[in-house]
Order: structure tokens, then sequence, then C-alpha cells
């Protein structure tokens, strides 16, 4: 059964991992502004750079490219969410990443974290040449995976009954949905959005719980 994921605080907590940047190099007392400025890493790198280097008299060149790095040192896979992929594949699911990003600063994170040794893959929007929310990408990535969706019909195919994992209401939940796919919200403890639509298949409050969910579903079946 496919099981494609969202990496950016769904597999991994980049929230933490920019925290933890933010205060080993400007300091605790700068990480408030510093994370509202990054807007969940939302805003342009190239935007933020220009703001902390007027902000902290630091050089723009040397902040942005640290900002592209993504912050990769920093990023911990939560032992949880290993062992949670693992049981998801015994059961016969195939997890297989797919994210926005470029495809240098995701692939190090995925290979920073050893997810890299946990899924059977992953594709990215920079090398896909589109971006979720658009159904294309997860075209890309369950024909990657071994498993096409149906793009005629605007459905997965119903014997694969596959599933889209991932925080994003929009990118994740409404854009797995558009494809045809299950979906679980990851919500980090945060109430769905009263205007997002369509609703998620599941909501859990980390990735791991909702793997576990998935995978313990009462009519879950291995295989495609």
């Amino acid at each position: 059964m496919l099981l494609l994921i969202d990496l950016d605080n769904t597999l991994i907590d980049r929230r933490s991992a920019f925290k933890r940047w933010a205060d080993s190099r400007f300091g605790v007392a700068h990480t408030p502004w510093l994370i509202d400025a990054d807007q969940d890493g939302y805003e342009s790198r190239a935007a933020l750079a220009a703001r902390i280097a007027a902000r902290f008299r630091v050089d723009e060149i040397t902040i942005l490219a640290e900002l592209q790095a993504g912050m990769v040192d920093q990023m911990v896979l939560d032992p949880r969410v290993a062992a949670a992929l693992a049981e998801a594949v015994a059961a016969g699911f195939v997890p297989f990443v797919v994210t926005n990003g470029t495809v240098a600063q995701q692939e190090a994170k995925l290979r920073h974290t050893g997810l890299d040794r946990l899924v059977a893959g992953w594709t990215i929007s920079e090398g896909a040449g589109v971006r979720k929310p658009d159904r294309r990408i997860f075209e890309a990535a369950a024909a990657a995976a071994g498993f096409p969706l149906d793009s005629t019909s605007g459905r997965a195919d119903r014997s694969v009954a596959g599933w889209m994992v991932g925080d994003q209401p929009a990118n994740d939940i409404s854009g797995g949905a558009a494809a045809g796919l299950r979906t679980a919200w990851v919500s980090d403890g945060q109430p769905w959005p009263a205007d997002a639509s369509p609703s998620p298949t599941l909501i859990a409050p980390d990735c791991a719980t909702a793997l576990r969910e998935i995978t313990g579903l009462p009519g879950a079946r291995p295989g495609r």
C-alpha cells in the first residue's frame, strides 16, 4: 500500500531545528523574532537573510548560505518515527517522501537523519518541476514508488488505497485528497482550521502516531 509522507514538520521537526540554529547563532533572547520572521520556512530565504542582516548587522551572503543549507546539522530523527516507519514497512506499506524544496537541501536532510535508509525513495519539487499541492507531484511520487495514480479520473486506483501524511492543510491534505489519496494531518496539537477543506481522513498529534493509526486501521492490507 502506498504511503506518501511529507518531510519538514512531519517526518522531521524543522521548527525545532530552526530554533536550535537561532538560539546558537543569535542567542535565545532573539529567537522569537527570528521564528516569527521565518514564517515556518515560508518566508523566502533571500528576504529573510536581508531582514536578519539588517537587524543584527551581519553579512547577508553568509546568512543566506546558512539558511539555504537548511539547518541540516540541527535535524534529528525522532526514534518513534523511525520505529513507526519500520512497522509500516513490515505491515506491507511502502513509505515514500514527497516534499517541496530544493533537491540538495532535502536530500541532505534525508541522509543526515538516516531517513534515506527507512523509506523507499523520494520526490522533491525542484526535481519534479512541480510543487505541492499540484496533483502532478503526487502522481510523480506514486509512479516512482510503483503505484501509478489514475490521472484521468482524478482518483487513486482503489486497489492502491494510498495515503498522504503531512502537516500542511493545503499542500498535503487538500493536495493529497485531490489526487485521490486518503489523508492524515499531523496537527502538532492544533485544531483543524475551520476554513480548510476537505477535512483529513484522520488527525494525529505527530507523525509516529499518524503512521501507527494508519497501519492499525481495520481493513488495512499489505501489498498493492
